[in-house]
């Protein structure tokens, strides 16, 4: 499909991932209107000399930006209206600390997304990708650390026996996202994707994820240095711009619901990606403490890529050393470090 003259719909557009899709969706040619609750969106990071036009509605070229609840039925028809493709991003999220201590929110989520779903299909949309997560897998096969175990799509099924087994209520909640989303082309043919994304990371990302809090912590020279867990944990961190990349190519290839993994196949502990943040800023900290109290999530997790790289010709482009190298440069230029040292701890817990 060509996206030039499209109209699309990005819920949670002024979102950490949703920004960067809709600087995508524009470069592509696309009519972009973003709806937004900016309750962890910030209108900010939409970098466009946006003008207001009252009543939380901002514009700019081919963007409009609209402030507002996507549980309000009214507000959602509105957004859906005269809308070719939705990208559905929008959801009450955080790092490992958020979805730990935040349980009912995130199962707010599942009201949401049906909300979107519903009307979107109702005001005739062509199709629908839906922004899942890799916390749809079941936690015993991310037990082990050191394991070479990659996550195959087929390893989380709502309708098989030990396969439905989500992460958390955050977890369940994108699973039931992806089975409505399969329901819906099952009965009535919609065209719909959903899109298992793995550990993203990049600008405009706040502190309650890991890399950003690593990055974070070292931006005030916080010694002795924190790690959450034992910091052999690994995760397969993956640039915002290639999750973009699979995003939308989702919504241009596939059209049955099945979901599909956005993420890397290889992998790094926390220790390690501590090591190389401390290289690239030129600084470490004398002593490192790993904090056991806190939150750690699952042993280690990786993508199996076989299927996105089959039907979207999909591989991960940015390195995780450029990748972070790219995003200490955005956060060095853009915070200021008494300011994130007097609320480091918040930071670091809320979403």
């Amino acid at each position: 499909m060509h996206w030039k003259r499209k109209h699309v719909l990005v819920t949670g557009g002024a979102s950490f991932i949703g920004s960067h899709l809709v600087d995508k969706l524009l470069s592509l040619g696309a009519f972009v209107k973003v709806a937004d609750d900016f309750s962890s969106g910030r209108l900010e990071n939409l970098e466009y000399p946006l003008s207001s036009r009252g009543s939380g509605v901002w514009e700019w070229k081919d963007l409009v930006v609209h402030q507002g609840d996507l549980k309000d039925k009214a507000f959602t028809k509105l957004m859906v209206k005269d809308v070719d493709v939705t990208f559905h991003l929008a959801a009450l999220h955080g790092g490992r600390g958020y979805i730990h201590t935040h349980p009912a929110q995130c199962c707010t989520n599942m009201m949401l997304d049906q909300l979107v779903f519903e009307e979107s299909y109702k005001a005739g949309v062509e199709r629908i990708c839906f922004a899942s997560s890799a916390c749809v897998y079941p936690s015993y096969l991310q037990e082990k650390t050191g394991s070479h175990y990659l996550l195959r799509e087929n390893d989380a099924d709502p309708f098989v026996r030990d396969k439905a087994f989500a992460d958390l209520e955050y977890g369940w909640a994108k699973f039931m996202g992806e089975m409505t989303l399969k329901a819906y082309h099952k009965q009535y043919g919609w065209n719909t994707s959903s899109v298992r994304i793995f550990t993203a990371y990049g600008p405009r990302e706040n502190e309650t994820h890991a890399i950003m809090a690593l990055i974070a912590k070292a931006f005030v020279r916080m010694d002795p240095f924190g790690i959450w867990g034992t910091g052999e944990q690994d995760r397969n961190f993956t640039y915002v711009s290639d999750i973009v990349d699979a995003l939308v190519l989702a919504a241009e290839k596939i059209n049955d619901g099945a979901p599909i993994n956005a993420g890397r196949d290889d992998r790094i502990t926390l220790n390690d990606a501590s090591e190389q943040v401390f290289e690239i800023i030129g600084w470490r900290p004398k002593k490192i403490v790993h904090d056991l109290t806190k939150p750690q999530g699952v042993a280690s997790r990786a993508a199996d890529l076989t299927r996105a790289k089959r039907i979207l010709g999909f591989k991960p482009a940015v390195s995780y050393r450029e990748g972070f190298k790219r995003t200490i440069e955005w956060y060095f230029a853009s915070k200021k470090r008494e300011e994130v040292k007097a609320k480091l701890d918040s930071l670091l817990m809320e979403r």
